[in-house]
């Protein structure tokens, strides 16, 4: 049995009353790095390892220009993104379960960004598949 993780954007938060309080650019507005339906998939086999190039070009679906989302083909994830989710995508990855007796499915996870001003929310899902 192998296993991959599906990463997708499920929804973008922003807080300006935060932004005008705390930030150095007060109308920074919402993350520009990933949109909602991004969609991103890691593997970790003998041809690839996406996780420890921080899933650079691990997009697979995204209504944006790639070239300009984090994951795509030229950056990799956001570092404060990356942070929140590579735990339970390295665990997908090496087929553990994800969160269990939290989640309804322990192979998903739902996690955010630690950016307390305009979080990005992601669904992540380890998938078992056979080996061809």
């Amino acid at each position: 049995m192998k296993h991959k993780v599906k990463v997708t954007v499920i929804d973008k938060k922003l807080y300006p009353e935060l932004q005008q309080a705390y930030c150095m650019n007060a109308n920074a507005g919402v993350c520009p790095c990933y949109h909602i339906g991004d969609t991103f998939m890691f593997y970790r086999d003998g041809e690839r390892d996406d996780f420890w190039r921080m899933g650079l070009n691990t997009l697979v679906k995204t209504d944006a220009d790639p070239d300009t989302v984090a994951g795509g083909p030229k950056i990799p994830h956001c570092s404060e993104a990356w942070d929140a989710i590579a735990r339970y995508i390295y665990t997908g990855l090496q087929g553990g379960s994800i969160m269990r007796n939290w989640m309804k499915d322990e192979n998903t996870m739902i996690a955010c960004c630690s950016d307390g001003t305009r979080p990005v929310i992601f669904k992540i899902q380890r998938i078992d598949y056979e080996d061809d």
